[in-house]
């Protein structure tokens, strides 16, 4: 009720005016609910497409076929379709078995080794103590007694799986001490 007493008190021009106002922003409400309307949301990752009934009448056809149904339905199709024979081997085939073995060389990249291992093969009788004594600070939870043992077994192997740099240092470190080292 009292929205009306403001309405009659205002001048004509400022009824015109809100009567647009409301006819626009009725419109938009219209626009906006169309455009809702035909717009899809997306599915998510990981969840099948919806598909037609129509589409998946057919596909559940083909999978209820045994395989002489299917090798039927297969040349008729290509029958309709003019579709030509599939060749037995894959289109590649033929040109992988062209190439000589000296483009399969380039193509195959080069393995760059990544984990080396270091190998004690000799030592210097004069440094054998010296040498003990870094190999028990190398390897962990080794006392002298096991440290000689190692060093008198050799050739043996002192570390695996090391990066390139860490068996350099390795290789050093031994090295002073009068061991002879291989690194593979």
């Amino acid at each position: 009720m009292n929205s009306l007493r403001f309405v009659v008190r205002q001048s004509l021009p400022q009824l015109r005016h809100i009567h647009k106002c409301v006819v626009s922003q009725q419109a938009e409400t219209v626009v906006a609910a169309a455009s809702a309307d035909q717009m899809t949301i997306p599915v998510p990752e990981g969840v099948d497409k919806p598909v037609s009934e129509k589409i998946d009448k057919i596909a559940k056809d083909i999978t209820a076929l045994n395989l002489i149904e299917v090798a039927e339905l297969s040349s008729l199709l290509k029958k309709r379709l003019n579709l030509p024979d599939a060749p037995v081997m894959p289109v590649g085939g033929f040109a992988v078995a062209a190439k000589s073995e000296e483009d399969e060389e380039e193509a195959v990249p080069k393995q760059v080794q990544t984990s080396f291992t270091v190998k004690l093969t000799k030592f210097d009788e004069g440094q054998k103590v010296a040498l003990i004594k870094e190999i028990k600070n190398l390897i962990p939870g080794t006392n002298l007694v096991q440290a000689k043992k190692f060093v008198e077994s050799i050739p043996v192997v002192v570390k695996e799986d090391l990066s390139k740099d860490d068996a350099e240092k390795l290789k050093e470190a031994i090295t002073k001490v009068g061991g002879i080292v291989e690194i593979v």
